[in-house]
């Protein structure tokens, strides 16, 4: 963490002016004079985020120690006559025009690009660097149309018709300066601020200046994050990206204006980029147009998921490249956007949507805030040629985890956990033969080590404070002030763990600021018998799933936490199943409640409570655990978690014999030779044992069940998932699959009238790639797709109920 200087560059790091046309939350000035607390650390200290990995690139790392000076932020949308050249009253009114022309933008040459791409080999590096046709463009189209080498180029052109606006994708300096002030103008009646971090902007402008080329990741949520990287890059003199945009635009207008600006459209024959990448010309034909980009100098932005794991195979073509030798070297840069309300996406944009946006935009009051951390720029080529990202130690999850589900083993398999889903096969990417499992592996490695990047370098807003408490905590309604009183608490926690926060200011003013952008997710009664209201979520689909897109950054920053907690509590609940001991009262627990003081006399062994979180770990949803970081390391640190946050208490096993005694029980010395590396100096020396037991505090159980409950949703997702396998008749297609599983899930929830957040449309993807790894699921590949049907083990109804026993273990209620 850095000390904050009061510079006067945060004066924009200020909330937006809080709504007062609600009348529901008329209270606000009641609270304020009870609470005007602003959390500790905030405003004197603030974390540093987004710096490089410190085991993947050191080298990198290196290169930005001790520059970790606080900067400041900037709010994009403050524009005023300051920031050009001129002054007077007529500047006043076009300051945001003129800080746009100002703006340096670079220029992007497209003059033989298409001769380039469709004459583009593939090149292999080795003793004797030598041109290979295989996988390129020119091979493609050669053997597409079954014609000799250099044939009818009347007929490639015409091939590549689909393609044509694609590659000749270029950026207008007079028009991007017109649709940025555009952007500009629109943000400012939507969002109060857009915040960018200029800690790392310093780096950013060195490593352009010395002419590497710069390739920036987000992980996607909305189609806001596509126009606000280039918006940012272009307001801070940066060479604005070639944006890779996932979405199919209908209107041929629209597709022209974009194309112009540096947007990488979809084909307008596919809807979804795996329709795109059916083509047998996509891959090629895409791949050339990177190489030629980073040939030309140019910079790209990709998006990433890590619920379906598209936009990978952009990073995998850049690192085939790399690996190629066509491109020397890429800077990777992660960017975490944090939103105050994540803004609806459609998958199909017209101008017609886009006009009934603008005019929508008339009438609506700004909202919502945005918080931009652009993260320290690192080698691809030195985290890939190090040799620090390991990959040898990749299994399928069934290899790990079903002898233990099956046979009972009390020790798990060690190794990651291969996610082969995450790039799309050779029958989707049109490669003419399957890379090693060690190519494929290091690919999925950097997409992981992205994705947990650019999700670590996003701040903590206050609306996903509020709704992980709401969600986590409060399900069944909180007052006013005790929600505050958690707000300050939880801060101080995100703050202790070097998370960052997006907000500022009083308590109150937090506090409302928040609700009032989750009103219409929420119910909230003020009475005057009450000295403050109460606040209850909604219990509905739309309002738990909207709570849980919010909460899902705070999950990710106790993810540590919230696997040592789910391992006690899997423990917890097999000791009180047993009925070893009586004072464990496995009936304190109704729903999220804890009812009366509840009482942990038991004794957890190290060992076993590892075990639990390891078997834990592999269960995870992608892009939570650092990929650089070994499970059983993982799950360590997960259980000494527990002990940092006061939940368990480390105690010592007594012994019979002091562990300073050099004698054995039979009272002789054992010698051992000096160069035995297997053994210690005494041989009599026993292995140190530990164990663990529940702190006694108040709010111990509390604390805990509030961190169980933040992978509860995935759990119970899984847990239904399995239990509908009894109902869906397979073999049927992935698309029809998921969408069964996903109406399953949805019934269930409507059925108990709760857990809502466990039937998102991602969550039942997520449950059903979960259950293909571990070989519940068997995967057939046929001409019109995938098709899925239940493995031959478990159409037996005893192993499907062990894997739900399995699962459901770590969910406490």
């Amino acid at each position: 963490m850095v000390q904050e200087k009061n510079d006067g560059m945060n004066k924009d790091v200020a909330l937006p002016p809080v709504q007062q046309n609600r009348p529901a939350l008329s209270w606000e000035l009641k609270i304020k004079k009870k609470l005007t607390i602003v959390p500790p650390s905030l405003g004197k200290f603030r974390p540093v985020v987004g710096q490089c990995c410190h085991q993947c690139t050191p080298d990198s790392l290196r290169k930005k120690l001790g520059q970790n000076n606080f900067l400041g932020f900037r709010n994009l949308l403050s524009v005023n006559e300051t920031q050009t050249r001129y002054r007077g009253w007529l500047v006043r009114r076009m300051c945001c025009a003129l800080f746009v022309s100002g703006c340096k933008v670079y220029a992007s040459p497209v003059s033989n690009r298409l001769e380039r791409v469709c004459q583009s080999n593939r090149y292999l590096r080795g003793k004797r660097r030598r041109r290979d046709a295989r996988g390129g463009v020119k091979e493609a189209l050669t053997a597409e149309q079954k014609a000799p080498e250099g044939g009818d180029s009347r007929g490639h052109l015409n091939r590549l018709s689909p393609f044509l606006p694609l590659i000749k994708t270029c950026i207008s300096p007079g028009l991007l300066r017109v649709v940025g002030w555009v952007m500009l103008k629109m943000f400012a009646s939507v969002l109060g601020s857009i915040q960018v971090n200029l800690n790392h902007l310093s780096a950013l402008h060195k490593v352009s200046q010395e002419g590497s080329l710069l390739v920036y990741v987000y992980v996607r949520q909305s189609l806001m994050d596509c126009a606000l990287i280039p918006l940012v890059l272009l307001c801070h003199n940066l060479r604005v990206p070639y944006t890779v945009c996932p979405l199919q635009v209908y209107s041929s207008s629209l597709r022209s204006i974009l194309q112009k600006v540096g947007v990488v459209l979809l084909p307008p024959s596919a809807l979804t980029e795996q329709e795109a990448e059916m083509d047998s010309l996509y891959s090629p034909v895409m791949t050339a147009l990177v190489r030629e980009l980073l040939h030309e100098g140019q910079t790209i932005s990709v998006g990433v998921s890590a619920e379906s794991g598209r936009g990978g195979q952009w990073l995998a073509r850049i690192r085939q490249l790399i690996k190629e030798g066509s491109v020397p070297d890429v800077s990777l840069v992660p960017v975490g956007i944090s939103y105050d309300c994540v803004p609806k996406a459609n998958v199909q944009v017209g101008l017609s949507t886009v006009l009934q946006w603008l005019w929508s935009l008339l009438w609506r009051t700004p909202g919502g805030s945005v918080r931009i951390h652009l993260a320290q720029p690192f080698s691809l080529k030195e985290m890939c040629e190090s040799g620090r990202c390991r990959v040898d130690e990749w299994l399928p999850l069934q290899d790990l985890l079903l002898p233990v589900i099956l046979n009972n083993r009390a020790d798990s398999v060690l190794g990651r956990r291969r996610l082969s889903w995450l790039l799309p096969s050779s029958h989707y990417a049109s490669e003419p033969e399957e890379p090693t499992h060690p190519e494929r592996d290091l690919s999925i490695t950097i997409i992981l080590h992205l994705i947990f990047s650019a999700t670590s370098s996003m701040a903590v807003m206050s609306t996903s404070l509020v709704s992980s408490l709401l969600l986590y905590k409060h399900r069944k309604g909180v007052s006013a002030s005790v929600l505050c009183r958690d707000v300050a608490w939880l801060t101080e926690e995100l703050l202790f763990r070097n998370k960052d926060v997006g907000f500022g200011g009083s308590l109150a003013e937090v506090v409302h600021y928040s609700l009032s952008l989750l009103a219409p997710y929420l119910v909230i009664a003020a009475v005057p018998s009450r000295k403050d209201p109460f606040i209850v979520p909604r219990p509905s689909l739309a309002a738990t799933l909207h709570l849980d897109l919010h909460a899902q950054i705070v999950t990710h920053t106790f993810i540590l936490e919230a696997v040592g907690a789910c391992a006690v509590s899997a423990m917890l609940c097999e000791v009180a199943s047993s009925g070893v001991s009586s004072r464990v009262r496995s009936d304190g627990v109704d729903g999220e409640e804890v009812r009366g003081d509840m009482e942990f006399d038991v004794v957890l062994c190290q060992s076993e409570l590892t075990e639990r979180a390891l078997q834990l770990c592999h269960l995870l949803p992608p892009g939570v655990m650092p990929p650089c970081q070994l499970p059983q390391s993982f799950a360590l640190d997960a259980v000494d978690s527990l002990v940092r946050c006061g939940i368990l208490i480390m105690e010592e096993i007594p012994r019979d014999v002091p562990i300073c005694d050099f004698w054995k029980k039979e009272g002789t010395l054992t010698w051992t030779t000096t160069d035995d590396p297997y053994h210690s100096d005494s041989d009599c020396e026993e292995q140190d044992l530990r164990s663990y037991k529940i702190s006694q505090p108040s709010q111990c159980p509390e604390m805990l069940f509030f961190l169980c409950s933040m992978l509860a949703g995935h759990l119970r997702s899984l847990c239904w998932t399995t239990t509908a396998l009894d109902l869906i008749d397979t073999p049927l297609p992935e698309a029809e699959f998921v969408a069964q599983i996903h109406s399953h899930l949805c019934d269930t929830a409507d059925k108990k009238k709760q857990h809502y957040e466990s039937c998102s449309v991602e969550a039942a993807h997520t449950a059903v790639r979960t259950l293909i790894d571990l070989g519940v699921l068997s995967e057939e590949r046929q001409r019109r797709g995938v098709v899925l049907g239940v493995s031959s083990l478990f159409q037996l109804s005893e192993n499907r109920q062990k894997l739900h026993r399995f699962i459901s273990q770590y969910l406490y209620n």
